[in-house]
């Protein structure tokens, strides 16, 4: 039988981290075995129950989410931290990462993209929503970080749109996207949902064989359309 995936909760409001275990609640494989409601209980529960990962907001009192993060990146732990937060500003999410934070989400996210989550950095990965991916993307870009991988950057083969079968509106949204439109921003432009945006964030992806919007980037620089 598979492990349960154990999870600290951490937030200073009880509606919040009783909202997020209402969402848990059917799922067998996962286990809230605490809950925190500042960073400093936070870290006491992590060394207590030794979880799995740790669900926790960025602004609290005693201590904050990201100075949690960042001190248990310096524990000898396995225990990886998914930052829950109502702030999409680009300060939160790069201080979280520089923190070691292994997920980024909003609280408006579905329930869908909180378990994705879950189970995504609790099975050894990374998750950042496509709008805070936008974010890191950019910041990554401005500083040409070497974070981009050696794979990608290697490979420098010349490449068209129509390599690709990329639809006019496509590119359209391609472009948008490299511009560092979030999907909600890209949506009100063009005037159609935030979901059909999604879709064809999808299925750019597919088409150009990426895995992240950093590859994406790259792989559209050589198409001139960044």
């Amino acid at each position: 039988m598979k492990e349960k995936i154990r999870i600290v909760l951490a937030d200073d409001h009880a509606i919040v981290r009783d909202g997020v275990k209402y969402l848990l609640e059917d799922e067998k494989d996962l286990e809230v075995v605490g809950e925190a409601a500042n960073g400093k209980e936070a870290l006491q529960l992590v060394d207590k129950y030794e979880p799995d990962l740790l669900i926790i907001d960025v602004r609290m009192p005693e201590m904050n989410g990201i100075d949690a993060v960042s001190i248990l990146n310096q524990k000898p732990t396995k225990t990886k931290a998914i930052v829950l937060s109502m702030h999409d500003s680009e300060e939160y999410i790069l201080k979280s990462i520089e923190a070691k934070a292994m997920g980024y989400l909003l609280k408006d996210a579905s329930k869908e993209e909180v378990l994705k989550a879950i189970h995504t950095v609790g099975n050894g990965g990374k998750y950042f929503s496509g709008d805070i991916s936008t974010v890191i993307v950019n910041n990554l870009l401005k500083k040409s970080s070497p974070i981009v991988s050696a794979d990608v950057l290697s490979d420098t083969s010349a490449v068209t749109t129509d390599e690709f079968h990329l639809t006019k509106k496509e590119i359209e949204i391609l472009r948008l996207i490299l511009l560092g439109k979030t999907n909600k921003e890209i949506s009100l432009e063009l005037d159609k949902s935030k979901r059909t945006i999604e879709t064809h964030r999808f299925n750019l992806m597919k088409k150009m064989n990426v895995k992240n919007l950093i590859e994406l980037s790259v792989k559209a620089s050589k198409l001139g359309l960044n």
